[in-house]
């Protein structure tokens, strides 16, 4: 079985925190280098497939985030595969970004504590109390909420498995794919306290003939900008009437 964890492309939010207010978390799009970005990360997983036996080949199912920015990353990757390598496309709420509650929208810490003092200070009791992994933002979910709605969203694709040779591609976010990982390879709760997100359009590749032979790599690494395109493609893709970050909002 082959899984393909596929991190979003760089967002709006990923410039400036300010996105996710003016947008709200789950419509935040992509910038144009984050769909450039996904689209090379398509490429990757097209030239590792070319390099497998045809014979009994499975076509990958795509799942994906319902977030604005894990569709269009979706898009940037159907555009980059051949359609003889996909088979069912589809979506899954299970596979959204994690839910900060209170604080989504805020995630600058000196902020959350500016405008929520009594939650903040609570919040950060149980963090340095319990963990991060367990500690609840105010009306939100912490990683251990995430990680076992991630393992749901696993027993569908486990049920849909075909003799254990599919091929899975997920569309997520930083969190939610390192709760994929955490899950299908039973990694501990220390594990992904010290383990870091995946980059934006980064590709983990989890593969392996039996539970027990899965193991991952890093399949792809996205590129950064080169030195003077550090301000080329940052508008957003595909937003066409978008205020854009910094100018005035309409009421």
């Amino acid at each position: 079985m082959r899984i393909f964890l596929v991190r979003h492309g760089e967002s709006l939010g990923n410039l400036d925190e300010r996105a996710y207010r003016q947008f709200g978390d789950h419509n935040v799009p992509l910038t144009q280098w984050g769909y450039r970005q996904v689209v090379e990360a398509g490429r990757s997983i097209a030239s590792y497939l070319d390099g497998m036996p045809s014979a009994g080949f499975q076509k990958l199912r795509v799942w994906y985030s319902p977030f604005l920015r894990t569709r269009q990353s979706r898009d940037a990757l159907l555009e980059a595969l051949p359609t003889r390598l996909v088979g069912d496309v589809r979506e899954d709420y299970l596979l959204r970004e994690q839910d900060f509650g209170l604080f989504t929208e805020i995630y600058d810490h000196v902020e959350q504590k500016k405008k929520f003092p009594e939650e903040f200070e609570k919040w950060a009791r149980m963090r340095n109390n319990n963990g991060k992994f367990y500690a609840r933002p105010p009306d939100g979910e912490s990683r251990a909420d995430v990680a076992q709605r991630v393992r749901l969203f696993l027993q569908t694709v486990m049920r849909e498995a075909r003799n254990g040779h599919d091929n899975v591609v997920i569309v997520g976010h930083g969190v939610t794919n390192r709760a994929v990982e955490m899950n299908f390879l039973h990694r501990s709760v220390d594990w992904f306290e010290r383990s870091d997100n995946p980059g934006n359009a980064d590709v983990t590749l989890i593969e392996g003939e039996h539970p027990e032979t899965l193991t991952s790599i890093l399949l792809h690494k996205a590129a950064d900008r080169k030195a003077g395109e550090e301000r080329a493609f940052r508008e957003a893709y595909g937003v066409e009437t978008a205020t854009m970050i910094g100018s005035e909002s309409k009421e």
